[in-house]
């Protein structure tokens, strides 16, 4: 228990910047306080001493508003930022050296008895606000950006999004024709779909705007009367060439 308590605090520095000292980290960080009270309930849990383990479940989600229920295995290294409206459900499997963020959800989609919560895999990235729901496994390495809803499994050093989530880089590199390069590490820079599919409309719709443009510019041309220049050949004939026929014809 306190070997896995070194590593929670050694990963708060880690991973937050604004830490600035071990006092601090103590007093100040509720993710911290989450994951200590839940060591100490799963413990009884694991003694069959239920009870117990919910009050002391309830009294950590009274003090930092991050419900993890006592039968959930956490690994070691565990960072849950800022932490509000956690919630981790009873079945719920999380590795090693996992970052939880604000509003998250890793729960269940049913009433059934045994395994219905996720297995989140080692070093997994879960933004704000994400809800992985149901029984499956999120894989090692993998990121989930904020806001998503996954219902299915994530393969290994993938990056989801949207709802429902869509994994859309793997491996380093997007999934799809475009395959390009995607950041790896912060996750207010994942992609985000709404605004890739806002933008292709956006482009669709300039380039739609210049095509009608040059087709006025056609037609304005095709049905304009001609220049003054293109009417002097008929007037000369009509009082020369052609005046002299007339005159020519009214003699006869």
């Amino acid at each position: 228990m306190f070997k896995g308590l070194k590593r929670d605090i050694r990963a708060v520095f880690e991973r937050d910047p604004a830490a600035k000292n071990i006092i601090e980290v103590l007093l100040c960080y509720p993710g911290l306080h989450a994951i200590m009270m839940h060591r100490v309930a799963h413990f009884f849990y694991r003694k069959r001493l239920f009870t117990i383990a919910r009050l002391i479940s309830q009294f950590s989600r009274f003090l930092t508003q991050i419900e993890i229920h006592p039968g959930a295995k956490i690994g070691e290294g565990l960072f849950i930022d800022h932490g509000a409206g956690v919630v981790i459900g009873e079945t719920a499997e999380i590795g090693d050296n996992v970052t939880i963020y604000q509003g998250v959800t890793l729960g269940g989609t049913g009433k059934e008895k045994g395994k219905r919560h996720p297995t989140i895999g080692n070093n997994v990235v879960i933004s704000a606000g994400a809800k992985i729901l149901g029984s499956f496994t999120v894989g090692d390495n993998s990121k989930i950006g904020a806001g998503s809803v996954v219902l299915k499994p994530v393969p290994p050093n993938s990056t989801v999004v949207g709802v429902p989530g869509k994994v859309v880089a793997r491996d380093g590199r997007r999934v799809g024709p475009a395959a390009a390069p995607v950041i790896d590490l912060r996750h207010d820079l994942l992609p985000d779909p709404v605004a890739e599919a806002i933008n292709c409309l956006l482009h669709n719709i300039d380039r739609l705007e210049k095509r009608v443009l040059e087709l006025e510019k056609q037609l304005a041309r095709q049905t304009a009367a001609p220049p003054p220049e293109a009417c002097e050949p008929a007037v000369k004939s009509v009082f020369t060439g052609g005046g002299e026929n007339s005159r020519g014809q009214t003699s006869g």
